[in-house]
């Protein structure tokens, strides 16, 4: 009763905050103000509001990420690109999304998600625009993928958002949907931009040198569209933080490297960062190499190969969320250990597949149709794991969330970087070969998640060391540990 007079009193101050019921029903949103479950269609609520708006602002910064590559051979001509430059490219983006994600969890911190989010995105758009303009050689094509690498930081935004505005019991669900949905837009570019620009070329009769430039207009209109509307949604944070409340948001309030020392110094986001650079750095790199891989071994023209690579990507409106539910159910039945066990074996599994997909691209007379059967079963194990990697990162310090994220996001990027200079770079491998390597490495690094251990949750050999009793920094079970805003 106490609290439900509580939650009605935060109704009326303003409407500023997340807990009014309408349309949810009774037990749907917690103490915090938190959804206690995820609910796409329930339109009229702050949390659904946000969850789209989440995922439709990160969907445009993957499809501004992947424009590039579906489109390189009308893009060779003009900036006189070698093959080297392609893997140049691929390397900045990669590189600017791993600066970008470091940068972006103190900024939520700071600043709160929606508003972090929503500047990037609008940032990263004109960047984008004058990278598109003024791009006249190899250099400039660099330039123009490590721009729109740097929109991709707004997946920590994403994720932390969902980890603000959902309980325990649906975060692992809704960062997965949420991330899920939004990495589509890596398939959406393989697929439109090719469609974009023979439709520029064809039927508005531009120049082949100019058409390029004329089609990145769309991935930018994409941002701009996206950023404003997160901009104009009132609520960060259950409590109100980052909206319009009088005083600021419902969170406390830490110095800055107090939040920062949280997550630097705990070594669960060390380890979650190595694995998430083997589950979707693999991913990273697929989407940056498939529509060449097709291209080359296959002899498929543009828009074809386009549309093999977008498979990959694709499978992440399905196979993502799947991570967050299957996270989720598991942990009701088994706990943290049962989260940590899915991790490890659906990730393992997706880098065996990895090492498959090389090996049948490495055959005499390869099926392209069994490829992409064996490379549509490796996104969807490797994306699962990505959606099973968030459904921990929530749990390991609410205090430091931002820069947990952001450590554990950034390692997808690192994972990319290595494995690009490790098998992809120069002419050591094939490239049948460094997919090849990419799953083994996958596999070894998986084997760290063995390691992660909560005191009053346990690991996955180890059961709790800690009574719930007892004072720890476990930021999933710690009563005094809230989310924070710094100073």
């Amino acid at each position: 009763m106490v609290a439900m007079e509580k939650k009605t009193k935060l109704v009326e101050e303003e409407g500023c905050y997340y807990y009014d019921y309408g349309g949810y029903g009774d037990g749907v949103v917690d103490d915090e103000g938190r959804a206690t479950e995820l609910r796409p269609t329930a339109l009229s609520r702050p949390h659904t509001q946000a969850f789209h708006l989440a995922w439709m602002s990160l969907f445009a910064c993957f499809f501004a990420a992947f424009a590039a590559p579906p489109i390189l051979p009308a893009m060779r001509p003009s900036l006189v690109l070698a093959p080297s430059d392609a893997s140049a490219a691929a390397v900045a983006s990669l590189s600017a999304t791993l600066v970008g994600r470091l940068a972006m969890g103190p900024a939520c911190d700071l600043l709160g998600p929606r508003r972090a989010s929503g500047v990037a995105s609008l940032v990263c758009a004109l960047a984008l625009a004058l990278a598109a303009v003024f791009a006249s050689s190899p250099a400039g094509f660099v330039a123009l993928r490590f721009v729109a690498g740097l929109s991709l930081a707004n997946f920590v935004a994403n994720q932390h958002w969902m980890s603000q505005i959902f309980a325990s019991s649906a975060v692992g669900l809704a960062n997965a949907v949420a991330a899920g949905w939004a990495n589509v837009g890596s398939a959406a570019a393989q697929v439109v931009m090719p469609v974009a620009y023979d439709a520029v070329v064809l039927r508005f009769g531009v120049p082949v040198t100019v058409a390029w430039r004329v089609t990145y207009l769309l991935p930018c209109a994409m941002l701009v569209t996206t950023g404003l509307a997160v901009l104009a949604f009132p609520y960060d944070l259950p409590g109100g933080g980052g909206g319009r409340c009088p005083g600021g948001g419902g969170g406390r309030r830490r110095s800055f490297w107090a939040v920062v020392r949280g997550g630097v110094g705990d070594y669960r986001a060390w380890l979650l960062g190595l694995t998430y650079g083997y589950c979707y750095g693999v991913e990273l790199i697929m989407e940056n190499v498939a529509a060449d891989f097709f291209r080359g071994r296959f002899r498929l023209p543009m828009e074809a190969a386009g549309a093999a690579a977008a498979c990959f990507g694709a499978m992440n409106a399905v196979a993502r969320p799947a991570g967050g539910v299957a996270s989720d159910e598991v942990a009701r039945r088994f706990g943290m250990r049962g989260r940590l066990w899915a991790l490890w074996a659906v990730q393992s599994a997706g880098a065996a597949l990895c090492v498959l997909v090389g090996r049948m691209g490495a055959a005499e007379a390869p099926s392209l149709a069994a490829t992409v059967a064996v490379m549509v079963a490796c996104a969807a194990f490797v994306q699962a794991a990505s959606g099973l990697t968030f459904g921990i990162v929530p749990f390991v310090s609410k205090r430091s969330l931002g820069v947990v994220s952001g450590m554990t996001a950034s390692g997808g990027a690192v994972g990319a970087i290595v494995t690009n200079r490790l098998f992809f770079s120069g002419s050591r491998y094939t490239v049948e070969e460094a997919i090849s390597c990419t799953g083994i490495t996958s596999l070894l690094c998986t084997l760290p998640v063995a390691l992660i251990h909560f005191r009053r949750q346990g690991g996955m050999f180890c059961g709790p060391s800690a009574t719930i009793d007892e004072e720890d920094g476990d930021g999933d079970v710690d009563g005094d540990d809230d989310y924070m805003l710094l100073k």
